[in-house]
């Protein structure tokens, strides 16, 4: 087969749903469900105990939505989406683990990000750094294969 009919069948681009992306896109809806339905009973079962956590896992829960969504989704405006939910969710586990040890007053009972995520295995620390790293890794990728098209 020569370079013209190579041409004619261009691989498809591995996206951010692809490879690694599989597995982050399943930890992140398993997230999304878990701080979701949590954030849920704890607002309707008891919110007048803890109303800034609780509002905090609601916050952690649609921020989980969203960057399983933003993975999911083709396209660069869902990419520019993936990387603003991230950040925000690597800023808010820190800033929230960071509360939560220093004003423990504030956390009368733990939420998705309270201790840096350790009623979750310390998932929730974990997972943006991953997701942040896929990202600018798939970002390579595709740079790659548009210059090599272009040329």
């Amino acid at each position: 087969m020569n370079d013209c009919d190579r041409s004619a069948f261009p691989r498809p681009r591995a996206g951010r749903s692809s490879g690694v992306g599989r597995l982050l896109i399943v930890v992140y809806a398993v997230l999304a469900l878990g701080a979701t339905g949590r954030s849920v009973v704890q607002i309707i079962e008891r919110f007048d105990t803890a109303p800034f956590a609780f509002t905090l896992s609601a916050i952690a829960a649609a921020i989980y939505i969203v960057a399983t969504v933003a993975l999911i989704a083709p396209g660069p405006v869902w990419n520019r989406v993936a990387w603003i939910a991230i950040g925000v969710e690597a800023a808010g586990v820190l800033i929230v683990g960071a509360l939560s040890l220093a004003m423990p007053e504030l956390f009368p009972e733990t939420t998705v990000w309270s201790f840096f995520g350790m009623g979750y295995l310390f998932i929730p620390l974990v997972l943006p750094w991953l997701g942040l790293w896929w990202l600018a890794k798939t970002r390579t990728a595709e740079r790659v294969a548009a210059a090599s098209e272009a040329a």
